[in-house]
C-alpha cells in the first residue's frame, strides 16, 4: 500500500481553511437548496453551482478573518 505524503506543517495555515470552506459549504447549501427546491430533479443540477458560488465566497473570507477569530478566542477562552 503507498504512503500518502504529507503536506509540511507551514501549509496548515491554508489547508485548514481549505477544508473546514469545503465542508461548511456543502452542508449549508446541500440544506438551503433541498430547502427551496426539495429532492427534486433540479437538485441535482443547482446545488453544484450554489456550492461552488458559496465556496468561492467562503474560502477566501476564512483566509482573511481567521487571524481575528483566533484573536477573539484567545481573549475568551484561558490558556491550557
Amino acid at each position: 500500500m503507498p504512503v500518502l505524503r504529507k503536506l509540511p506543517a507551514r501549509y496548515a495555515a491554508v489547508v485548514m481553511p481549505f477544508v473546514l470552506s469545503v465542508l461548511m459549504t456543502a452542508v449549508v447549501s446541500v440544506i438551503s437548496t433541498l430547502k427551496s427546491l426539495g429532492a427534486t430533479p433540479e437538485f441535482l443540477s443547482t446545488w453544484p453551482v450554489a456550492w461552488g458560488l458559496s465556496w468561492l465566497v467562503a474560502f477566501p473570507t476564512l483566509l482573511m478573518v481567521l487571524p481575528l477569530v483566533r484573536r477573539i478566542v484567545a481573549m475568551v477562552v484561558a490558556p491550557p
